[in-house]
């Protein structure tokens, strides 16, 4: 299948972040609940759950059954209509920050948009964007995201590093890129370009790279920094909405941005993203002073898909939103204590609904140059040892739980988990501590 795809399809998928699986890109032809099949038949145990998007797991019969009901009546009708409201009333109801909602297709599209209000909003053309951290592919914010060490330059005045080719040069001069988690280097950048910077966007838990969560006070220490400098606090919730809390990462800790994105669980494998904020930043839309658009904004399936994702995790005290992070937080946990006792350098850290697994001598993992210490080589060796037992991992290291995992899974994973580690032992393809 891939030789046969390299002949149509450009390197043989869809998606850059596809290419690099392990040992190929993979093929598949269904999933369910916490299972896929690839095209040669094997049953996989799935924590990538497409990336992130299907918290229900795959294929939850509820979900499908809504988006058939919903398409029967039409697919787009490039108009309004009342399932779009009630799901922005929804949001509204849970997300702090939600004073006003758009919808679009795409997490890089809603990143795009909240970038273009902050702009006009503050009247200032530059922001603040933080190594290690993803807000979509679109060349604006295509900077520091995975620079090599050789590249970053100190920490107090990082190089600016474009993701890859055709990125014109001219846009590295509207981002300040700075290490994460070090509310000081953001208090100097602000001090000194205050007058030019409109927006700090950032992942409020820095997900895409090690899974690092926030310093006590950090986020609020950035709300403070906003306020007294007139800067639109971005929250990326791409990944952590509806899987930290249904609030997402601001119900979680605590603070409320003046703009959030949303997407991947919010439709649970459906194109769907939100930007929602607070009416200051939002306002400019209802006014056409700023313009958003999308021929396939809130389309009719991704709007139901949503509902049903949200009714789901809200239902019953949100029994299968409680679920998920219960068994996230065990197999962490789990796979944590197993490495200490084989005594191989195997960090696990993350909040629990997801989490990042990775070989190195440090104990913590707090930016993104930490993670530049972790030996992907080896952990390339455990994924593949994972999958010959039928165990599905994304290469980068950041796992996913979905409501659908049961306690069995988690054992079953633990099991493999242990083969994989004794084996590399046994191979002497890790070092061992202690």
């Amino acid at each position: 299948m891939f030789e046969r795809a390299k002949r149509a399809l450009a390197g043989g998928v869809s998606s850059q972040f596809r290419a690099m699986s392990a040992p190929h890109p993979m093929y598949y032809e269904r999933a369910l609940g916490s299972r896929v099949w690839d095209v040669d038949g094997n049953e996989l145990l799935d924590f990538t759950l497409s990336q992130g998007p299907c918290i229900l797991g795959h294929s939850h019969p509820e979900l499908l059954k809504r988006v058939t009901a919903a398409i029967e009546l039409g697919q787009l009708f490039a108009g309004q209509f009342e399932e779009e409201v009630l799901l922005a009333e929804t949001l509204q109801r849970l997300i702090p920050s939600a004073q006003r909602i758009r919808f679009s297709s795409s997490g890089s599209e809603a990143n795009h948009a909240a970038l273009r209000l902050a702009r006009y909003v503050t009247g200032k053309p530059k922001f603040i964007k933080f190594e290690g951290h993803y807000h979509g592919w679109f060349d604006n914010v295509a900077f520091g995201i995975n620079p090599k060490r050789e590249q970053l330059g100190v920490s107090e005045d990082p190089n600016t590093i474009a993701w890859g080719g055709g990125i014109p040069d001219e846009l590295a001069d509207q981002v300040v890129v700075l290490p994460w988690n070090d509310l000081t280097l953001v208090e100097e950048a602000l001090s000194k370009h205050h007058s030019e910077i409109g927006a700090i966007i950032t992942e409020p838990l820095m997900s895409n790279q090690g899974c690092i969560e926030p310093r006590p006070g950090y986020l609020q220490g950035l709300r403070a920094l906003c306020d007294r400098f007139d800067v639109a606090l971005i929250f990326d919730e791409i990944i952590t909405g509806f899987r930290l809390d249904l609030g997402g990462a601001q119900t979680h800790f605590g603070v409320t941005p003046d703009l959030s994105v949303f997407g991947k669980a919010l439709a649970c494998g459906f194109p769907l993203s939100a930007l929602v904020g607070k009416e200051r930043f939002m306002s400019p839309l209802e006014r056409n002073e700023v313009y958003h658009g999308g021929t396939l904004n809130a389309n009719n399936a991704s709007i139901a898909a949503a509902l049903a994702t949200v009714d789901i995790l809200e239902r019953d005290d949100a029994k299968a939103h409680r679920h998920l992070v219960e068994q996230g937080k065990e197999l962490r946990d789990r796979l944590g204590t197993l490495g200490r006792d084989l005594e191989v350098p195997l960090l696990v850290q993350g909040p629990g609904p997801m989490f990042h697994v990775g070989f190195t001598a440090r104990s913590e993992v707090t930016e993104y140059r930490d993670t530049l210490d972790y030996d992907t080589a080896t952990y390339g060796k455990f994924v593949s040892y994972m999958l010959a037992q039928n165990v599905r991992l994304i290469g980068r290291g950041l796992w996913y739980i979905s409501s659908a995992h049961t306690a069995e899974d988690v054992d079953l994973c633990l099991k493999a988990a242990e083969k994989a580690l004794y084996t590399m032992i046994e191979r002497q393809e890790v070092e061992r501590v202690g």
